[in-house]
């Protein structure tokens, strides 16, 4: 009995010292959600780096890899911007159909004994439009902070790899080191990997959708292939949201329900294909986690951190799976919600 309450005891002791840690990540995530994004580019990055101090001084490769992870947030950046700002610019200037099949919908709806204007009139007004355009500035303001702070983390990291690596392995506690060691390295590799293939996936994806919205006339064709191959990137709610995007649009450019449903469904079966039967097949064990794990993930860390952590929560899951299949007591978890290599030592390169 006594070995029963103890057990018990320890029990809810993980439990509130778990709650503890996830209300401390979402109060500070200003200070945790840019560090954990730095560690994620780090351990896409490292590798490159290592390459080029093997031809480059150690600072100068330091600085190439630096400049080449700042193009890149900004390139993305730059598309993600120019596709929504034609998406954007091709509404406004179909504005008269917009009020068209608003106006058939009010009238749709009043018929049946809905009053649209009134739920309209107070639910929509001047003081909402001001608080969402303060909130779309405040929200911008945070991002900048947020990638301004993340590269100042990338680049000290960067610095900081092999000093790092060299004193995990002069630990004295041999156990804890063999843990950071490999799981650290471990870690690194699987997620490489997952982003290789998200990659992979998410183009395949953007030109599926490129080519569909091409065959059945949808405007804006390249747009949408973007939008498509960027949101892939977030399990899940990405392709949700990129599939509602070009049907709502096709609203607008379609007379017909019939046809709206139909984008609504090849759409759909694109990320369908791609992301449940494709990618799974592709990807392998190594990176094998449960569907509803991946999800909560998602939802969670997009909870804690918004967009950025959703973004991450899945490679945020498979740190947590690899570190604890690395020791004996907590290997059950990596068992039970994802998979550990059959030989521990069978790493991959930080």
């Amino acid at each position: 009995m006594p070995a029963a309450r103890h057990e018990i005891v320890q029990a809810a002791q993980i439990l509130i010292a778990v709650l503890l840690l996830v209300a401390v990540l979402s109060v500070a995530s200003s200070v945790f959600a840019p560090f954990a994004f730095a560690l994620f580019v780090i351990a896409l990055v490292w590798p490159m780096q290592r390459r080029l101090q093997a031809t480059l001084p150690r600072y100068l490769a330091l600085v190439v890899s630096f400049l080449i992870v700042a193009l890149a947030f900004l390139a993305f950046v730059w598309l993600m911007a120019w596709a929504f700002g034609q998406v954007g610019r091709f509404i406004i200037a179909d504005a008269a159909r917009l009020q068209q099949i608003y106006e058939g919908a009010r009238l749709w709806l009043e018929d049946r004994g809905i009053a649209v204007a009134g739920l309209w009139s107070e639910n929509f007004s001047v003081g909402w439009i001001l608080r969402r355009v303060q909130a779309i500035t405040g929200r911008l303001n945070s991002t900048f902070s947020f990638w301004l702070i993340a590269l100042v983390y990338v680049l000290l990291g960067l610095l900081e790899v092999e000093d790092f690596e060299r004193r995990i392995k002069t630990l004295r506690n041999r156990t804890a080191a063999a843990v950071l060691l490999q799981g650290c390295r471990q870690t690194a590799a699987k997620i490489r990997r997952y982003m290789v293939i998200r990659t992979a996936m998410s183009v395949v994806t953007g030109l599926l959708v490129w080519m569909f919205a091409r065959a059945i006339g949808l405007p804006l064709a390249e747009e949408w292939g973007f939008i498509a191959f960027a949101l892939n990137y977030i399990p899940f709610l990405g392709p949700l949201v990129a599939t509602m995007f070009p049907t709502l649009f096709a609203l607008i450019q379609f007379d017909t329900w019939q046809s709206v449903f139909a984008v609504f469904v090849c759409l759909n079966l694109i990320q369908f294909v791609v992301g449940s039967y494709v990618e799974p097949r592709v990807s392998g064990s190594t990176l094998s986690i449960s569907p509803a794990l991946v999800l909560f993930s998602v939802f969670l860390w997009g909870y804690l951190w918004g967009i950025f952590g959703a973004f991450i929560g899945v490679p945020i899951t498979i740190a947590v799976l690899t570190f604890c299949g690395q020791h004996p007591s907590s290997r059950w978890i990596a068992e039970l919600f994802g998979s550990v290599p059959e030989n521990q030592d069978a790493t991959g390169t930080a």
